[in-house]
């Protein structure tokens, strides 16, 4: 990511780049509420929505839940290399704007991509500065019960989601922060507190405070 210099004149301020972050965790974890509930309490965090190709479910809303665009528009945009990554789940197509991404970040913001292990590696390898928080629950009974709660599923489709809640979580030790969300509020609480202190790293504060950083020591 682009530094920016400080600005010239006493206090004045530059906007730091923004934080890329990617959030992984297995179905029924709880993740998506978490992300929800930090970007209603932390104004400066903006979450990523995908391009897919899949048809849009009863409740959903183009540009709020995903954007959704045809087969032929997806593929033009992967060959165009517009993409931070994509992938082909079943029949469908999904993939994160680099251009939005970029434009929030070099404004400031940080961004949070919902995302599973394999989309994050792909993620890595172009931006190695992103920030990656894997959330677990507190046992696996836990999350058996939690899925079987949403009464949604057959058991054949919990035990197949159990499965792959296994091998989702055997990757967790590929991200930088784990948070194990047993109490929610508990939970929500350790997720700010990573972006918080992320804001207040030394690199950081010196393209953000710069100019005062500078009054301070010449008196």
């Amino acid at each position: 990511m682009t530094s920016l210099s400080p600005t010239s004149g006493t206090g004045k301020r530059t906007v730091a780049p923004g934080t890329l972050y990617m959030i992984s965790a297995p179905s029924g974890a709880g993740k998506s509420s978490l992300v929800n509930a930090l970007i209603k309490r932390l104004p400066f965090v903006y979450l990523s929505i995908s391009h897919t190709t899949r048809p849009m479910r009863p409740g959903e809303e183009d540009g709020q839940h995903y954007h959704f665009v045809s087969t032929e528009t997806f593929l033009a945009s992967v060959n165009r290399s517009e993409f931070l990554e994509h992938a082909q789940v079943f029949d469908n197509y999904y993939g994160t704007s680099q251009v939005w991404v970029q434009s929030q970040l070099d404004l400031g913001h940080d961004v949070i991509l919902e995302i599973d292990w394999q989309g994050a590696q792909q993620i890595r390898r172009q931006m190695p500065d992103t920030k990656g928080i894997f959330i677990l629950p507190p046992s696996r009974d836990a999350l058996q019960e939690r899925l079987e709660k949403r009464a949604q599923d057959s058991a054949d489709v919990i035990a197949r989601r159990m499965k792959d809640a296994t091998s989702e979580m055997s990757h967790y030790h590929e991200y930088d922060f784990v948070v194990v969300n047993d109490d929610f509020y508990k939970s929500l609480d350790e997720l700010c507190a990573i972006f918080i202190a992320n804001r207040m790293t030394l690199s950081k504060q010196q393209q953000t405070h710069g100019d005062l950083f500078i009054e301070l020591l010449n008196p």
